[in-house]
Protein backbone atom coordinates (compact mmCIF):
# COMPACT_ATOMS: atom_id res chain seq x y z
CA UNK A 1 0.00 0.00 0.00
CA UNK A 2 2.98 2.34 0.38
CA UNK A 3 3.50 4.66 -2.59
CA UNK A 4 6.99 6.02 -3.19
CA UNK A 5 8.53 8.70 -5.40
CA UNK A 6 9.75 6.12 -7.93
CA UNK A 7 6.09 5.21 -8.57
CA UNK A 8 5.40 8.86 -9.46
CA UNK A 9 8.39 8.92 -11.83
CA UNK A 10 7.15 5.76 -13.56
CA UNK A 11 3.69 7.30 -13.92
CA UNK A 12 5.21 10.47 -15.36
CA UNK A 13 7.09 8.49 -17.99
CA UNK A 14 3.89 6.70 -19.05
CA UNK A 15 1.62 9.76 -19.24
CA UNK A 16 3.95 12.58 -20.33
CA UNK A 17 2.97 12.48 -24.00
CA UNK A 18 -0.74 12.69 -23.18
CA UNK A 19 -0.87 15.50 -20.62
CA UNK A 20 -0.43 19.26 -20.73
CA UNK A 21 2.26 20.86 -18.57
CA UNK A 22 -0.10 23.37 -16.97
CA UNK A 23 0.98 26.95 -16.12
CA UNK A 24 2.11 28.00 -12.66
CA UNK A 25 1.15 31.67 -12.74
CA UNK A 26 2.10 34.22 -10.09
CA UNK A 27 -1.03 35.96 -8.85
CA UNK A 28 -0.67 39.74 -8.95
CA UNK A 29 -3.86 40.13 -6.92
CA UNK A 30 -2.97 37.72 -4.11
CA UNK A 31 0.81 38.19 -3.89
CA UNK A 32 2.45 41.08 -2.05
CA UNK A 33 5.88 42.05 -0.76
CA UNK A 34 5.56 39.47 2.03
CA UNK A 35 4.52 36.42 0.02
CA UNK A 36 4.33 34.97 -3.48
CA UNK A 37 1.14 33.15 -4.43
CA UNK A 38 1.20 31.00 -7.57
CA UNK A 39 -1.78 29.33 -9.21
CA UNK A 40 -1.16 25.84 -10.63
CA UNK A 41 -3.80 25.83 -13.35
CA UNK A 42 -4.86 22.20 -13.56
CA UNK A 43 -8.18 23.72 -14.61
CA UNK A 44 -6.46 23.99 -18.01
CA UNK A 45 -5.46 20.31 -18.08
CA UNK A 46 -7.17 18.02 -20.61
CA UNK A 47 -10.85 17.71 -19.68
CA UNK A 48 -10.27 20.79 -17.50
CA UNK A 49 -9.30 18.69 -14.48
CA UNK A 50 -6.24 17.37 -12.65
CA UNK A 51 -7.70 13.88 -12.46
CA UNK A 52 -6.72 13.14 -16.05
CA UNK A 53 -3.21 12.43 -14.75
CA UNK A 54 -4.36 9.67 -12.42
CA UNK A 55 -6.74 8.14 -14.96
CA UNK A 56 -4.01 7.98 -17.60
CA UNK A 57 -1.54 6.57 -15.10
CA UNK A 58 -3.89 3.67 -14.35
CA UNK A 59 -5.01 2.95 -17.90
CA UNK A 60 -1.48 3.04 -19.35
CA UNK A 61 -0.42 0.47 -16.74
CA UNK A 62 -2.98 -2.15 -17.80
CA UNK A 63 -2.31 -5.20 -19.95
CA UNK A 64 -4.37 -5.92 -23.09
CA UNK A 65 -6.08 -8.74 -21.23
CA UNK A 66 -7.13 -6.38 -18.43
CA UNK A 67 -8.38 -3.76 -20.90
CA UNK A 68 -10.59 -6.36 -22.60
CA UNK A 69 -12.41 -6.92 -19.30
CA UNK A 70 -13.80 -3.38 -19.43
CA UNK A 71 -13.16 -0.24 -17.38
CA UNK A 72 -15.41 1.01 -14.57
CA UNK A 73 -15.23 4.14 -12.39
CA UNK A 74 -17.38 5.89 -9.80
CA UNK A 75 -17.25 9.66 -9.88
CA UNK A 76 -18.85 12.95 -8.86
CA UNK A 77 -17.93 14.10 -12.37
CA UNK A 78 -14.30 15.02 -12.98
CA UNK A 79 -12.77 11.58 -12.43
CA UNK A 80 -15.41 10.04 -14.70
CA UNK A 81 -14.70 12.60 -17.43
CA UNK A 82 -10.97 11.94 -17.05
CA UNK A 83 -11.39 8.16 -17.33
CA UNK A 84 -13.66 8.58 -20.37
CA UNK A 85 -11.21 10.92 -22.11
CA UNK A 86 -8.15 8.83 -21.20
CA UNK A 87 -9.90 5.76 -22.59
CA UNK A 88 -10.66 7.66 -25.79
CA UNK A 89 -6.99 8.72 -26.14
CA UNK A 90 -5.84 5.13 -25.69
CA UNK A 91 -8.52 3.58 -27.90
CA UNK A 92 -10.19 1.72 -25.03
CA UNK A 93 -13.88 0.87 -25.40
CA UNK A 94 -16.37 -0.68 -22.96
CA UNK A 95 -16.12 2.03 -20.30
CA UNK A 96 -18.83 2.58 -17.65
CA UNK A 97 -19.00 5.49 -15.20
CA UNK A 98 -21.35 5.57 -12.20
CA UNK A 99 -22.23 9.11 -11.11
CA UNK A 100 -24.63 10.60 -8.53
CA UNK A 101 -27.94 11.72 -10.01
CA UNK A 102 -27.02 15.26 -8.88
CA UNK A 103 -23.84 15.46 -11.01
CA UNK A 104 -23.67 18.80 -12.91
CA UNK A 105 -24.85 18.46 -16.49
CA UNK A 106 -21.59 19.73 -18.10
CA UNK A 107 -19.64 16.94 -16.40
CA UNK A 108 -22.12 14.25 -17.49
CA UNK A 109 -22.01 15.57 -21.07
CA UNK A 110 -18.20 15.42 -21.10
CA UNK A 111 -18.18 11.84 -19.86
CA UNK A 112 -20.64 10.79 -22.57
CA UNK A 113 -18.92 12.78 -25.32
CA UNK A 114 -15.78 10.64 -25.17
CA UNK A 115 -17.69 7.39 -25.37
CA UNK A 116 -18.24 6.15 -21.82
CA UNK A 117 -21.58 4.78 -20.70
CA UNK A 118 -22.95 6.93 -17.83
CA UNK A 119 -25.19 5.46 -15.14
CA UNK A 120 -26.76 7.84 -12.60
CA UNK A 121 -27.32 6.27 -9.18
CA UNK A 122 -27.87 7.70 -5.69
CA UNK A 123 -28.66 11.17 -4.39
CA UNK A 124 -25.03 11.99 -3.50
CA UNK A 125 -21.49 10.69 -4.01
CA UNK A 126 -21.51 8.31 -1.05
CA UNK A 127 -24.73 6.65 -2.24
CA UNK A 128 -23.40 6.41 -5.81
CA UNK A 129 -20.14 4.95 -4.49
CA UNK A 130 -21.94 2.30 -2.45
CA UNK A 131 -24.27 1.25 -5.29
CA UNK A 132 -21.47 1.35 -7.86
CA UNK A 133 -19.15 -0.82 -5.76
CA UNK A 134 -21.94 -3.35 -5.28
CA UNK A 135 -22.39 -3.67 -9.03
CA UNK A 136 -18.65 -3.72 -9.74
CA UNK A 137 -18.18 -6.68 -7.38
CA UNK A 138 -20.43 -8.73 -9.64
CA UNK A 139 -18.36 -7.93 -12.74
CA UNK A 140 -14.86 -8.76 -13.95
CA UNK A 141 -14.15 -5.15 -14.95
CA UNK A 142 -11.11 -3.10 -13.90
CA UNK A 143 -12.12 -0.52 -11.30
CA UNK A 144 -10.32 2.83 -11.56
CA UNK A 145 -10.52 4.24 -8.04
CA UNK A 146 -9.65 7.98 -7.87
CA UNK A 147 -8.76 7.98 -4.19
CA UNK A 148 -7.33 4.62 -3.17
CA UNK A 149 -5.47 3.16 -6.13
CA UNK A 150 -1.68 3.36 -5.86
CA UNK A 151 -1.20 3.81 -9.61
CA UNK A 152 -3.83 6.57 -9.85
CA UNK A 153 -2.35 8.41 -6.86
CA UNK A 154 1.14 8.17 -8.37
CA UNK A 155 -0.17 9.86 -11.52
CA UNK A 156 -1.52 12.75 -9.47
CA UNK A 157 1.92 13.18 -7.92
CA UNK A 158 3.26 14.43 -11.27
CA UNK A 159 1.64 17.80 -10.44
CA UNK A 160 4.21 18.31 -7.68
CA UNK A 161 7.14 17.51 -9.97
CA UNK A 162 5.96 20.22 -12.38
CA UNK A 163 5.39 22.79 -9.63
CA UNK A 164 8.91 22.39 -8.24
CA UNK A 165 10.48 22.40 -11.69
CA UNK A 166 8.61 25.60 -12.58
CA UNK A 167 9.31 27.39 -9.27
CA UNK A 168 11.92 25.60 -7.09
CA UNK A 169 11.49 28.16 -4.29
CA UNK A 170 7.91 27.04 -3.53
CA UNK A 171 7.77 26.06 0.14
CA UNK A 172 4.02 25.51 0.61
CA UNK A 173 1.42 23.77 -1.57
CA UNK A 174 -2.32 24.13 -1.00
CA UNK A 175 -4.39 21.21 -2.30
CA UNK A 176 -8.16 20.53 -2.19
CA UNK A 177 -9.21 17.32 -0.44
CA UNK A 178 -12.20 15.24 -1.50
CA UNK A 179 -11.26 11.59 -1.22
CA UNK A 180 -7.61 12.59 -0.78
CA UNK A 181 -5.95 11.01 -3.81
CA UNK A 182 -4.56 14.22 -5.29
CA UNK A 183 -3.05 15.60 -2.08
CA UNK A 184 -1.49 12.20 -1.30
CA UNK A 185 0.22 11.97 -4.70
CA UNK A 186 1.39 15.58 -4.59
CA UNK A 187 2.79 15.17 -1.09
CA UNK A 188 4.70 11.96 -1.87
CA UNK A 189 6.51 13.66 -4.75
CA UNK A 190 6.94 17.10 -3.19
CA UNK A 191 8.33 15.83 0.13
CA UNK A 192 10.81 13.58 -1.68
CA UNK A 193 12.10 16.49 -3.77
CA UNK A 194 11.95 19.03 -0.93
CA UNK A 195 11.56 17.35 2.50
CA UNK A 196 10.77 20.56 4.41
CA UNK A 197 7.91 21.65 2.10
CA UNK A 198 4.50 22.16 3.74
CA UNK A 199 1.48 20.42 2.22
CA UNK A 200 -1.77 21.99 3.35
CA UNK A 201 -5.13 20.39 2.59
CA UNK A 202 -8.36 22.26 1.97
CA UNK A 203 -11.84 21.03 2.83
CA UNK A 204 -15.27 22.58 2.57
CA UNK A 205 -17.07 23.11 5.88
CA UNK A 206 -19.97 21.22 4.28
CA UNK A 207 -17.95 17.98 4.39
CA UNK A 208 -14.73 17.97 6.48
CA UNK A 209 -14.34 14.20 6.19
CA UNK A 210 -10.52 14.05 6.31
CA UNK A 211 -10.37 16.47 9.25
CA UNK A 212 -12.72 14.24 11.25
CA UNK A 213 -10.98 11.03 10.14
CA UNK A 214 -7.64 12.32 11.41
CA UNK A 215 -9.15 13.73 14.61
CA UNK A 216 -11.13 10.57 15.42
CA UNK A 217 -8.42 8.21 14.07
CA UNK A 218 -11.19 6.54 12.10
CA UNK A 219 -11.56 5.78 8.41
CA UNK A 220 -14.71 7.54 7.21
CA UNK A 221 -15.41 5.91 3.86
CA UNK A 222 -18.80 7.64 3.98
CA UNK A 223 -19.43 11.00 5.62
CA UNK A 224 -22.56 13.14 6.07
CA UNK A 225 -22.63 16.16 3.77
CA UNK A 226 -24.45 19.46 4.01
CA UNK A 227 -25.61 21.11 0.77
CA UNK A 228 -22.48 22.17 -1.13
CA UNK A 229 -21.42 23.87 -4.35
CA UNK A 230 -18.25 21.73 -4.20
CA UNK A 231 -19.52 18.50 -5.76
CA UNK A 232 -15.95 17.23 -6.16
CA UNK A 233 -15.13 17.62 -2.44
CA UNK A 234 -18.03 15.84 -0.76
CA UNK A 235 -18.31 12.29 0.54
CA UNK A 236 -15.90 10.11 2.48
CA UNK A 237 -12.16 9.67 2.11
CA UNK A 238 -10.08 6.96 0.42
CA UNK A 239 -8.37 4.32 2.54
CA UNK A 240 -4.82 4.96 1.27
CA UNK A 241 -5.09 8.76 1.75
CA UNK A 242 -6.44 8.16 5.26
CA UNK A 243 -3.61 5.75 6.17
CA UNK A 244 -0.95 8.08 4.69
CA UNK A 245 -2.45 11.35 5.98
CA UNK A 246 -0.09 11.68 8.93
CA UNK A 247 3.01 11.59 6.71
CA UNK A 248 1.48 13.48 3.78
CA UNK A 249 -0.62 16.31 5.24
CA UNK A 250 0.90 19.00 7.47
CA UNK A 251 -2.34 20.88 8.11
CA UNK A 252 -5.91 21.20 6.82
CA UNK A 253 -7.82 24.46 6.43
CA UNK A 254 -11.61 24.18 6.53
CA UNK A 255 -13.22 26.78 4.26
CA UNK A 256 -16.78 28.12 4.39
CA UNK A 257 -19.00 27.67 1.33
CA UNK A 258 -19.66 31.42 1.13
CA UNK A 259 -15.92 32.13 0.87
CA UNK A 260 -15.52 29.47 -1.84
CA UNK A 261 -18.35 31.08 -3.84
CA UNK A 262 -16.59 34.46 -3.62
CA UNK A 263 -13.30 32.87 -4.71
CA UNK A 264 -14.88 31.53 -7.93
CA UNK A 265 -16.01 35.07 -8.79
CA UNK A 266 -12.64 36.55 -7.74
CA UNK A 267 -10.73 34.16 -10.01
CA UNK A 268 -12.85 35.02 -13.03
CA UNK A 269 -12.92 38.78 -12.48
CA UNK A 270 -9.40 39.38 -11.21
CA UNK A 271 -7.27 36.48 -12.47
CA UNK A 272 -9.27 35.68 -15.64
CA UNK A 273 -9.31 32.02 -14.55
CA UNK A 274 -12.41 29.85 -14.76
CA UNK A 275 -12.53 27.41 -11.87
CA UNK A 276 -15.20 25.20 -10.42
CA UNK A 277 -15.83 25.78 -6.69
CA UNK A 278 -13.79 22.73 -5.64
CA UNK A 279 -10.83 24.12 -7.58
CA UNK A 280 -11.22 27.62 -6.17
CA UNK A 281 -11.15 26.54 -2.52
CA UNK A 282 -7.40 27.26 -2.25
CA UNK A 283 -7.90 30.87 -3.31
CA UNK A 284 -10.65 31.20 -0.70
CA UNK A 285 -8.24 29.82 1.90
CA UNK A 286 -5.51 32.29 0.93
CA UNK A 287 -7.87 35.25 1.09
CA UNK A 288 -8.98 34.25 4.60
CA UNK A 289 -5.54 33.27 5.93
CA UNK A 290 -3.09 35.94 4.74
CA UNK A 291 -1.45 36.25 8.14
CA UNK A 292 -0.61 32.55 8.48
CA UNK A 293 0.92 32.45 4.97
CA UNK A 294 3.07 35.57 5.35
CA UNK A 295 6.65 35.10 4.24
CA UNK A 296 5.87 31.92 2.32
CA UNK A 297 6.05 31.01 -1.38
CA UNK A 298 2.76 29.26 -2.02
CA UNK A 299 1.45 27.16 -4.91
CA UNK A 300 -2.33 26.84 -4.96
CA UNK A 301 -3.55 23.89 -7.02
CA UNK A 302 -6.66 24.86 -9.02
CA UNK A 303 -7.84 21.32 -9.61
CA UNK A 304 -10.68 21.80 -12.08
CA UNK A 305 -12.58 24.17 -14.33
CA UNK A 306 -15.78 22.23 -15.00
CA UNK A 307 -18.28 24.66 -13.50
CA UNK A 308 -21.97 24.55 -14.35
CA UNK A 309 -22.74 27.64 -16.45
CA UNK A 310 -25.84 28.61 -14.44
CA UNK A 311 -23.86 28.40 -11.20
CA UNK A 312 -21.07 30.49 -12.73
CA UNK A 313 -23.50 33.25 -13.75
CA UNK A 314 -25.15 33.13 -10.33
CA UNK A 315 -21.83 33.47 -8.48
CA UNK A 316 -20.65 36.29 -10.77
CA UNK A 317 -23.85 38.24 -10.15
CA UNK A 318 -23.87 37.73 -6.38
Amino acid sequence: MTIIYEDVLKAKKRIDKYIYRTPLDRSMCLSDEDMDIYLKLESQQGMKCAKLRGALSKLTSLSNEEIKRGIVAISSGNHGAAVSYASYLLGIENVTIYVPETTPKPKVEKIKYYGANVIGVGKNYDEAHEIGLERIRDSDSIFVDPCSDEVVIAGQGTIAIEILEQQPHIDTILVPIGGGGIITGISIAAKHIKPDIKIIGLQTAACPAMVESIKDKKFYEMFPTEPSICDALVGGVGYIPYKMAEQCIDDIIVVEEEDIAKAVSFLIKKEKVISEPAGAIGVAAVRKNYSTLKGRNVAVVITGGNIDEDLMVKLLNK
